[in-house]
């Protein structure tokens, strides 16, 4: 079992930056490819980032590339993203989550299958 906690969100206005941190308990996030989604109100769960169990490699959905840096730290057990030029688009709660079957990239959320609670990124115009 893994637990995971988020944080780092808050309200930015357009154009600002965030960094989220998604910190793990329970097992060794080294294990575990890594995904970053992210739910606005009324919508479905939607792909943001992803990266290898080593950080080698990295996927970002076309919405999000050039502004949008996953990593990760495996001795601190944790994920980052972090977040440039944020658009009020972008209004959601992000969260992260471990994949299922030990392939990185994963863009179907049910392909993961420990997740956090959320934390909230509010974009204002």
């Amino acid at each position: 079992q893994v637990q995971l906690v988020e944080s780092g969100g808050g309200l930015v206005q357009a154009g600002g930056s965030l960094s989220l941190s998604c910190a793990a308990s329970g097992r060794t996030l080294s294990s575990y490819a890594m995904g970053w989604f992210r739910q606005a109100p009324g919508k479905e769960r939607e792909f943001i980032a992803a990266i290898s169990q080593r950080g080698g490699s990295t996927y970002y959905a076309d919405s999000v590339k050039g502004r949008f840096t996953i990593s990760r730290d495996n001795a601190k057990n944790t994920v980052y993203l972090q977040m440039n030029s944020l658009k009020p688009e972008e209004t959601a709660v992000y969260y992260c989550a471990t994949d299922r079957n030990g392939v990185a990239g994963t863009q179907d959320p049910g392909g993961y299958v420990y997740w956090g609670q959320g934390t909230q990124v509010t974009v204002s115009s």
